[in-house]
């Protein structure tokens, strides 16, 4: 009997061993997952999760309200099917969320799947240099129609955002050109770059030669310098040369920085950024904050919409008329639903149903066109400033600086403090 027992024992410890060594590894999973379509990918999830609880971590709040839909689309193949999803949706605040995964992969009980976030040079520095966040490209979104890969591959993003500079319209002052922003006496409102950090590497991105070049040229048309910004951009030249910044137009991009951080009027957010500006009483003000953050103004006798302006929507304006932002997709290095995960991150950004939660306002851009919803009309004759241009426009027209993770992540162990130390001198 001893014998049977110690067999039946060394011969479950064996299946064991044999299970372990099959059991796909998340990046195995990834790589798997990559050549299948979506109706393959939720085949997959079924086998997976169902019945299982699912948890992730978002910057979005609107996550959680995807997680229904995705049910309802596995349903449609597997009737049976269920997932616990109830508050498995996180938001952490106060930028936690890097925390929050560092933890849960290094730790001994891995709860978060995948993660929507943003934030493009800690994402690089401390999550993906690190390996504790995989990507996953889903073979539909690769293979979708007039799909935007430049920028949105690596990492994956769900939708691009656009932060643009407004002014109220009831007063005397023009805004024609990007440094009619940074002139003496203004003071634009904007969020504190410490307070919602893709205002930073908005401000790092400058220095990139694309758009310290967009910079110089804006500045050879202002009919607002003056010797002191001759001097000033000419001074940025042994700047850069500190912060190890290289480029022909550096100073440029640096300069207009320099004169950004010492102007601008901090906020909380931007909110009340816009409900500021779009007030009678807001005269001669600016702004550079959320275009979607439009839709939601409450058209009074002392606010409405039209008292604002859309700088970049000027015909004549000249030089750089935002920047744009990204909410990234990723799974975890140790999701417990890996499969799971790549349907969903799929069904997010290749179906329209999946983007509807982000494609339903203005000034949210989706890389594969089918997905996004039409705002080029939001506000009709009546509200022009809410009709959208769309994402090729707002790149190519509106020349939106745009996020690039890895060389934000280059320059900002440099650029930070010497952008923190101009507005604490302020």
């Amino acid at each position: 009997m001893k014998k049977v027992l110690s067999l039946v024992l060394a011969l479950v410890m064996c299946l064991a061993m044999v299970s372990f060594a099959c059991a796909d590894s998340v990046e195995d999973v990834i790589a798997q997952a990559q050549n299948m379509s979506l109706e393959e990918l939720f085949k997959k999830a079924i086998e997976e999760s169902n019945g299982k609880r699912f948890d992730a971590v978002g910057n979005s709040s609107r996550g959680k309200s995807v997680l229904p839909l995705f049910v309802e689309a596995l349903q449609a193949i597997d009737p049976s099917y269920t997932l616990d999803f109830d508050g498995g949706w996180q938001q952490p605040k106060e930028n936690k969320i890097f925390d929050q995964l560092t933890e849960d992969v290094n730790g001994a009980n891995h709860v978060m799947s995948m993660t929507l976030i943003q934030d493009g040079n800690q994402i690089q520095s401390k999550m993906l240099d690190t390996g504790l966040l995989l990507n996953f490209v889903p073979k539909d979104w690769k293979e979708a129609e007039g799909v935007a890969k430049e920028g949105n591959e690596t990492p994956l993003a769900l939708q691009t955002l656009n932060k643009v500079f407004m002014f109220n319209n009831l007063g005397e002052k023009t805004y024609k050109n990007m440094w009619d922003f940074v002139r003496e006496g203004e003071a634009p409102l904007f969020m504190g770059v410490n307070s919602e950090l893709v205002g930073k590497n908005f401000l790092y991105m400058m220095t990139n030669e694309k758009y310290a070049t967009i910079a110089k040229e804006a500045y050879e048309v202002w009919d607002g310098k003056n010797a002191e910004d001759d001097a000033l951009i000419e001074d940025m030249k042994t700047d850069a040369a500190d912060l190890g910044l290289t480029g022909a137009n550096v100073e440029y991009g640096l300069a207009w920085v320099y004169l950004w951080c010492e102007k601008y009027n901090e906020e909380t957010d931007d909110g009340p950024i816009c409900n500021t500006l779009v007030t009678t009483s807001a005269k001669d003000q600016a702004g550079l904050l959320v275009y979607s953050k439009l839709r939601s103004v409450e058209e009074t006798a002392d606010s409405s919409v039209n008292n604002i302006t859309v700088a970049a929507y000027q015909d004549d304006y000249v030089g750089i008329g935002g920047y744009a932002y990204k909410h990234y997709l990723m799974l975890t290095k140790t999701s417990p639903l890996p499969w799971t995960s790549c349907a969903l991150i799929a069904f997010m950004t290749t179906t329209k149903e999946g983007f509807a939660a982000w494609g339903k306002d203005m000034g949210g851009y989706a890389p594969v066109p089918a997905c996004m919803q039409d705002h080029s009309n939001d506000g009709g004759d009546q509200f022009p400033a809410k009709n959208d241009r769309g994402y090729d426009w707002w790149l190519n027209v509106g020349k939106l600086v745009v996020e690039d993770p890895a060389y934000c992540a280059s320059v900002s162990g440099n650029m930070s403090d010497w952008i923190d130390g101009i507005v604490a001198s302020k």
